[in-house]
């Protein structure tokens, strides 16, 4: 599985939001030049996330994004998961079920596509937004040197 093009904006759009909290709505021309993604895609993007209760919305004058969550409570897993759907290797269904045991070698498989998918989640669920902000400024390590710091970007 790779990450679509609208999990990555959608985790840029909401990491923008945290980054350049001050109380007060962000608007999607703002959020589209913080970041460079392009306009019209994003406020697709955020109706989406909208829709998953992760941000809200003030129209008008002085409207825009805020968010609708704590960034502690949001994951990244979260966020892919509001924009692409369930985050899952493949749609190759579950080992003994449906009769994916029937064919030569199928089952071993299955198994293997279901373990490698739930590894994925679990990852992407283990960085939370504000622990991903707090790297962003520089007060955390980046994913993959925490190991060597002896610190955890985690929550």
């Amino acid at each position: 599985m790779a990450v679509s093009t609208r999990g990555d904006y959608a985790s840029r759009a909401l990491l923008s939001l945290v980054l350049n909290d001050n109380g007060k709505p962000t608007s999607v021309r703002d959020i589209a030049e913080r970041t460079g993604l392009p306009q019209p895609y994003l406020e697709q993007i955020l109706l989406a996330l909208k829709g998953a209760g992760l941000v809200r919305s003030k129209r008008g004058v002085g409207g825009g994004y805020v968010m609708a969550r704590d960034p502690s409570e949001v994951t990244i897993g979260m966020i892919v998961r509001a924009v692409d759907g369930p985050i899952a290797l493949g749609d190759f269904g579950q080992p003994h079920q449906d009769g994916a045991c029937d064919h030569e070698g199928q089952c071993v498989l299955l198994a293997i596509w279901d373990s490698v998918g739930l590894r994925m989640r679990s990852e992407l669920d283990s960085y939370s937004l504000a622990a991903v902000a707090e790297a962003a400024r520089g007060r955390a390590p980046w994913p993959g040197t925490a190991h060597v710091a002896g610190e955890s970007l985690r929550p």
